[in-house]
């Protein structure tokens, strides 16, 4: 696993978000996701981002050190960013086993409780201190920092200033991603090498080519890497044309995702798609219908077999 400190070089890739398999009661089962991790390195990508789409919300402590243990004994080639939180108490007690580890930044989850900026922003750099590491803000609302939005965005401008923020997971979903006051108000602050567009191949070719933004995550490329990865290369040398057009591969499960649910459809579809069994999705989440499954099959298997066309 690689240790050395994320830059903002590093930046401009796809970072697969990948389902966590699980055995029963509550166990993670280390040889299927190491499949998960081969079918992805295999298409390309090399950044691995564990959060929502493993269910980390919701992960036990003594899953979780199992999780950084595992994620720890992967190869070089991967670079793996584990999550925290989302609540202070809960990213404090994962601190210790983060720091045990060395990755190269932390992600934070974003909090739904009480919260205001300058009081995030002193937990986040208590959080950093005690785990060792940079971090790698996800704003999911424009609330993600409380209620007053300049303050919030004044605060991540200085979490990044002072190094305690190496980069920003930007996943708020706009009906036109090429309209958006706060990703405005976030670059003024930030420059954008170290903002990620975050909400996966929908609007990622607009907020590379219009925006700037470096590189997009992704949870249908967990299925399909090779076709993310041929999007990224087609935005690089700005050959939007066949992005948009590689990109349409992607939309039937990107639909399936948003009505039913993003983690639990993925769960289900990588299954699905033959490339690892998943197991159980753990409490609060309910799985997928076994119809739901069947309907779901089809369109995973289209996905992870489709062709790149240039």
């Amino acid at each position: 696993m690689r240790t050395q400190s994320l830059t903002a070089a590093d930046l401009q890739g796809v970072f697969p978000v990948p389902p966590l398999a699980r055995a029963a009661g509550h166990r993670l089962d280390p040889d299927q996701n190491r499949r998960i991790v081969e079918h992805i390195l295999a298409g390309g990508p090399s950044r691995l981002l564990y959060g929502g789409n493993a269910f980390l919300h919701h992960i036990t402590m003594q899953e979780y050190e199992a999780l950084l243990e595992w994620l720890s004994s992967l190869p070089d080639s991967a670079w793996c960013i584990p999550s925290a939180g989302p609540s202070f108490g809960r990213a404090m007690d994962q601190a210790p086993v983060l720091r045990r580890h060395g990755f190269p930044c932390v992600m934070v989850l974003p909090c739904r409780d009480p919260r205001d900026a300058p009081g995030l922003e002193r937990g986040l750099r208590e959080f950093s201190d005690a785990a060792a590491a940079p971090l790698m803000v996800y704003c999911k609302d424009e609330s993600d920092f409380g209620t007053d939005i300049e303050a919030g965005l004044d605060a991540i401008g200085r979490l990044v200033d002072s190094g305690v923020c190496v980069a920003i997971k930007y996943a708020i979903v706009r009906n036109k991603p090429e309209e958006d006051r706060y990703l405005s108000g976030l670059l003024k602050r930030v420059d954008k090498s170290l903002v990620l567009s975050g909400i996966g191949e929908r609007p990622a070719i607009v907020h590379m080519q219009q925006w700037g933004l470096p590189g997009f995550t992704t949870g249908s490329g967990c299925i399909a890497p090779h076709l993310s990865q041929a999007i990224l290369d087609a935005c690089v040398r700005k050959d939007f044309a066949t992005a948009q057009s590689i990109r349409e591969n992607f939309l039937p499960l990107e639909d399936i995702r948003d009505a039913k649910g993003p983690a639990r459809v993925l769960h289900h579809a990588t299954e699905a798609a033959g490339i690892a069994r998943t197991g159980p999705i753990p409490p609060f989440v309910s799985p997928l219908s076994s119809s739901e499954i069947a309907q779901l099959r089809a369109v995973a298997e289209e996905l992870a077999g489709a062709l790149v066309t240039l």
